[in-house]
């Protein structure tokens, strides 16, 4: 692999770090501040918890705006700043309202990275190492959310009753380290085709990132495409209702796998299944080790196997591990099986689901329509996001909740969605590996032929 492709990639997906992080590092300060402020439990669940959330839902609605007019690049940078600002603003927050507020521009920065970064990456990566480069923005999600973990582990006490302070301040060091890093990329040669017309800017950038004969190769082939394309197009005029529901069912099964519910709910839901705290405790240390782990065996076989195999694998490890947990609790089996089979969970996704689904959606649209398709696929994710963190309380309440007796109808319920994604992997998705952008843009087209 081009070692400069590599390099420029790596920055861009640091923005996946931050964006793991960000989203953990709030569990460190929950009590904390709940007993500081003494906030009502609405309150507390709306706004100083779950505001990041919604900054992450509207970052990731209206990200395409910024991509399309500023440019991926300066996107990035921007996204760099608004973890700095919220980092120190949360940190330094004299009151829960104000918390709330840097809280959800951090959020706005998590929604926007999930847009650009994985733009940024398919448009400077070649048809060969285009999943592999794209997944590492995944991995770096799963890596700050671990690195957060063990940050919080380490501070906790290093302020007295502030430590929660420092556990969020801290994420300024890697947010300005991020920023100056980005500020050394070069603009996505794509870009600056389509909006600036600069094809002296695009052939450098790509002559830095390749040879010349090749780089005279691709700006052909990208001022092809764009040639071909009608100069103003809307993402809904119909021509790309293919993608548009392509990527729609990726993010749709994504959230309706039960991820989110298993990583937020896990020591819960390990409790309930009789392990004590501290057990509790390590198997979330131990789910973290394996995501990291099948993440990276994600990255090392997306460009080799394909998108499409890998969402067949990680379709079944969903179906066997959900179905085989759902039974742990029906049947009061052993919380050793139990903790089992949802590590065998995270593993089918770190390989499935986690590998592909920024790939895919960052691949699957033509270049003039690219930044506002991914806002649509990263919204649709983040939108079932939110709505299953926020109803999950309906079903797992322990006093109020419909399942709270035993929540083993849950896991059949995200069982089922599991073969509704495999049926849909095998009959309707495309496989995208090996294709350039400017093919891929065309053949998924309305009008274009199939791909399989």
């Amino acid at each position: 692999m081009n070692n400069r492709i590599f390099k420029i990639s790596l920055t861009a997906a640091l923005a996946g770090f931050l964006f793991g992080f960000d989203t953990v590092v709030i569990s460190g300060a929950n009590l904390p501040i709940k007993e500081l402020w003494d906030t009502s439990p609405l309150f507390h669940g709306v706004f100083i918890m779950s505001m990041a959330l919604w900054g992450t839902v509207l970052g990731s609605l209206f990200g395409g705006i910024p991509c399309d007019r500023l440019g991926r690049k300066k996107t990035l940078v921007w996204i760099g700043i608004l973890y700095f600002a919220s980092a120190l603003g949360s940190a330094i927050a004299h009151d829960p309202y104000l918390f709330s507020f840097f809280r959800f521009i951090g959020g706005v920065g998590v929604g926007a990275s999930s847009v650009a970064a994985p733009i940024y990456i398919s448009e400077i990566s070649t048809p060969d190492n285009r999943g592999k480069l794209g997944a590492m923005y995944q991995f770096n999600i799963v890596f700050g959310i671990f690195i957060a973990f063990i940050s919080n582990y380490l501070l906790q006490g290093f302020g007295g009753a502030n430590d929660w302070r420092w556990m969020l301040g801290v994420e300024a060091i890697p947010a300005l380290g991020y920023t100056l890093m980005v500020l050394g990329i070069p603009n996505s040669p794509r870009w600056l085709m389509m909006k600036q017309q600069d094809e002296n800017g695009a052939l450098k950038t790509l002559e830095y990132i390749s040879t010349k004969e090749l780089a005279a190769k691709r700006l052909h082939e990208i001022k092809e495409a764009i040639g071909q394309s009608i100069s103003k197009e809307s993402l809904f005029s119909g021509k790309y209702n293919k993608q548009l529901l392509l990527a729609f069912f990726i993010a749709f099964f994504n959230q309706l796998s039960g991820i989110n519910f298993i990583l937020y709910y896990a020591p819960e839901i390990l409790e309930r299944a009789g392990l004590a705290a501290k057990e509790s405790l390590f198997s979330s240390i131990s789910i973290g080790i394996v995501n990291l782990i099948f993440t990276l065996v994600g990255i090392r076989l997306i460009d080799r196997l394909g998108r499409k195999q890998l969402m067949k694998i990680g379709s079944l490890g969903y179906i066997i591990s959900l179905v085989t947990v759902g039974w742990c609790f029906y049947s009061n089996a052993s919380s050793t099986v139990l903790l089992t089979f949802i590590l065998v969970f995270i593993a089918s996704h770190a390989i499935g689901q986690g590998a592909v689904i920024w790939v895919f959606i960052s691949e699957i649209f033509p270049n003039k329509v690219r930044a506002y398709g991914q806002s649509w696929g990263t919204g649709t994710h983040w939108v079932f996001a939110a709505v299953i963190t926020l109803i999950t309380p309906i079903f797992l309440d322990v006093e109020n909740g419909i399942f709270k007796d035993n929540p083993w109808p849950i896991f059949i319920f995200f069982a089922f969605m599991m073969i509704l994604q495999l049926l849909w992997v095998m009959l309707v998705m495309p496989e995208t590996k090996g294709i350039s952008l400017e093919e891929l843009g065309q053949k998924l087209s309305s009008k274009g032929s199939k791909i399989s």
